[in-house]
C-alpha cells in the first residue's frame, strides 16, 4: 500500500462514521471471487471497513474463479438453500436484477441512497443499471471498461507494427506479424475471455446501437449483420495462441509483457495486474488503445455489492455497504483494482495514468453494458452463451452460433 493510500487510510472515518461504528459489533460474511493478484484491493476494503467498525470482524469468503464463474455457482447454492452471505458481489446490471432482484431475494436500497446523498454521488447511468421497478439493489464499488487492447511499445517497434484501430487492421497485422516470427499475435485465455472478445468484436462491427438492440430484442442474432461479427471473431480466434482454454487471464496478459504475443484485448483489471502486481509502468512498459473498431465506445461492468434479505448481520451489512460507496472507500479500492470510481467526485490524482485516461473516456465515450460480465444479459443467457462459445472455438460455424444463440435469446426472454 504506498503512502497516498495509507495517509487516506488513516485520515478517512467521518465523524458520523464513527457515532455509527462505536455501535456495530460481531462478524460480517462477505463473499466474492476477488483473489489472487485482485485480493490487494479488497483486503485494503476490509482493512478500512474494521478500522471504521472495529467491534466487528470480517469473514472474507472468497471463491476463485475467472469473472466469477465458481463463486455464482455456490452463490446459488446458498441463496437457494437459506444460507444467503451478509453481502455478496454481483456484477450491476441484470447479473443481479435479473437473477436475485427479480426473485425477490434482495433489500431495495433506496433509503440507503437517501441517507448517504448517494443519488447526487452516482451517475443515473450507474443506478439505472443497478434499479428495478423503482427499488435500487447494489452499491457499485467500481467501474471497469472490458474493451481495451494491452500491448508492450518496445514489442510493436520490434516487428515494425502499430495497435490496430479497426478489425480488418488487426487481422492484417496478424498476418504480418506470423509472417515475421510471431506464432500466435493475440493472447487469449480461457472460455469468458474469448467472449469478451467476441464482445469487442460485435461492438465494433454493429455499432453501440446494434449492440443495445441485440439485448432488447430488436435485432435478432440469426441477422446477416451479427452473422458477421461470429465470422470475423472465427478470424481473430486464428490470430492466437491454441492453447487458450488452458490459460488464465493473467497468464494471457504475461504472453504480451514477454514478448510472446503482441496484443491482449482484456478488461482494465490487467492495468491492476501489471501495475500492483507487476510493478510495470502505463505508458512505459506497457500501453492500450481501445479494442479494434470500438474507439468511441466504452463497454462497462460495475462491480456492486447488494443486501440479501435475512442477512444474518443486517446493520453490519448496512455498514459494509456504506463503506464500499464512500468516497474514501473507493479512493482506497479502485487505483488498486486497476478501476476507476462509480462515483463522480473520486480523486484522480490518487489513480495511474491509465486510470485517468479511463475516467476521461468514461464521461466522453457512449456507454453500452457488457453482456459478458452481466451488465446487458442475464444469467440464463450468459450461461447458456459460454457453452455456444466454446463449440464454437472448436468448429468456427458462424451459422450455427448465430441460430443457437438466437435459440437461446428466445428462452431467456431477452428484451421482454
Amino acid at each position: 500500500m504506498n503512502k497516498r493510500i495509507r495517509t487516506a487510510f488513516l485520515t478517512l472515518t467521518s465523524a458520523a462514521l464513527l457515532t455509527s461504528a462505536a455501535q456495530a459489533s460481531g462478524n460480517l460474511e462477505i463473499f466474492s471471487w476477488w483473489s489472487g493478484v485482485e485480493a490487494p484491493a479488497l483486503n485494503a476494503l476490509v482493512k478500512l471497513y474494521e478500522a471504521t467498525y472495529p467491534g466487528v470482524k470480517v469473514d472474507n469468503a472468497t471463491v476463485t474463479g475467472g469473472a466469477g464463474t465458481n463463486a455464482k455457482a455456490i452463490l446459488k447454492t446458498r441463496m437457494l438453500s437459506g444460507d444467503a452471505p451478509d453481502s455478496f458481489q454481483a456484477h450491476a446490471g441484470q447479473e443481479l436484477t435479473g437473477t436475485w432482484v427479480v426473485a425477490d431475494r434482495m433489500e431495495d436500497l433506496s433509503s440507503l441512497y437517501k441517507s448517504e446523498g448517494w443519488a447526487r454521488k452516482f451517475p443515473k447511468s450507474v443506478i439505472d443499471l443497478i434499479s428495478y421497478k423503482g427499488g435500487i439493489y447494489s452499491v457499485p464499488v467500481d467501474v471497469h471498461r472490458s474493451n481495451v487492447m494491452w500491448y508492450v511499445p518496445a514489442t510493436l517497434k520490434k516487428y515494425g507494427v502499430r495497435a490496430p484501430l479497426t478489425w480488418h487492421e488487426m487481422l492484417r497485422t496478424c498476418t504480418t506479424l506470423k509472417a515475421k516470427g510471431m506464432a500466435a499475435p493475440l493472447a487469449l485465455g480461457e472460455g469468458w475471455t474469448q467472449q469478451m472478445v467476441w464482445e469487442s468484436v460485435a461492438v465494433g462491427m454493429l455499432g453501440s446501437s446494434g449492440w443495445t438492440d441485440l439485448w432488447n430484442g430488436r435485432l435478432k442474432f440469426t441477422d446477416p449483420r451479427v452473422v458477421d461479427t461470429f465470422v470475423i471473431y472465427g478470424q481473430v480466434l486464428d490470430c492466437a495462441n491454441k492453447d487458450a482454454n488452458d490459460l488464465t487471464w493473467q497468464q494471457a496478459s504475461s504472453l504480451v509483457l514477454t514478448g510472446k504475443a503482441a496484443f491482449n484485448i482484456m478488461g482494465d483489471w490487467a492495468a491492476g495486474y501489471m501495475t500492483t502486481t507487476k510493478n510495470l509502468k502505463p505508458g512505459i512498459d506497457f500501453a492500450w488503445s481501445a479494442s479494434p473498431s470500438t474507439s468511441d465506445t466504452f463497454i462497462m461492468l460495475a462491480d456492486s455489492f447488494g443486501l440479501p434479505k435475512g442477512a444474518k448481520n443486517r446493520t453490519d451489512a448496512l455498514n459494509w455497504l456504506k463503506v464500499l460507496g464512500s468516497k474514501q472507500g473507493q479512493d482506497i479500492f479502485n487505483p488498486l483494482k486497476g478501476s476507476i470510481a462509480a462515483r463522480t467526485d473520486s480523486d484522480l490524482s490518487r489513480y495511474s495514468v491509465y486510470s485517468q485516461s479511463a475516467a476521461k473516456d468514461w464521461k466522453s465515450k457512449t456507454i453500452v453494458g457488457s453482456m459478458v460480465h452481466g451488465a446487458a444479459a442475464n444469467e440464463t443467457f450468459t450461461g447458456g452463451f459460454s457453452s455456444i462459445m466454446d463449440t464454437f472455438f472448436i468448429g468456427h460455424n458462424a451459422a450455427m452460433a448465430a441460430q443457437a444463440s438466437q435459440t437461446l435469446a428466445d428462452t431467456a426472454k431477452l428484451g421482454q
